[in-house]
């Protein structure tokens, strides 16, 4: 995996590391030891998927107070999105700031969102889906 820090301390874009043949290709999404190398909190508490019907379609902005502030770990399976994080921590150079990232069935890219930033995306193409991995367990 390519571990790519964003202008949000924290944030990062993972590209995959394709391993190509004549069957297609294999890549790690997750790995554990790679994600504690970069400073991140490998801990999966739930893996979630959402299905969009309509291009278009707008989900977030989520956001989790501590003690059940959360990472997530957004890829998008089917389709594509646009997905915005904005940094919500006070204490941050980058309070406020935030960043867009395309990701899409044929970008394979993932965003690691980082604890205390508000997670939302836009759907770019019908029947898109989502899959995201989050570092705590569902608090409404």
């Amino acid at each position: 995996m390519i571990f790519t820090e964003t202008k949000l301390k924290g944030a990062y874009i993972i590209e995959i590391n394709r391993l190509d043949d004549s069957r297609g290709f294999f890549a790690r999404v997750f790995c554990q030891k790679e994600f504690e190398a970069n400073g991140l909190k490998p801990m999966i508490a739930q893996a979630n998927i959402a299905f969009n019907h309509k291009k278009g379609t707008l989900r977030g902005m989520h956001f989790q107070y501590p003690p059940a502030a959360e990472t997530k770990l957004v890829r998008c399976t089917r389709g594509a999105i646009v997905d915005i994080i904005v940094d919500l921590r006070p204490e941050s150079p980058t309070y406020l700031e935030h960043i867009t990232v395309e990701l899409s069935e044929d970008n394979h890219r993932a965003l690691y969102v980082p604890e205390r930033f508000a997670h939302g995306y836009q759907v770019l193409q019908d029947k898109t889906e989502t899959s995201y991995q989050v570092g705590e367990f569902y608090t409404p």
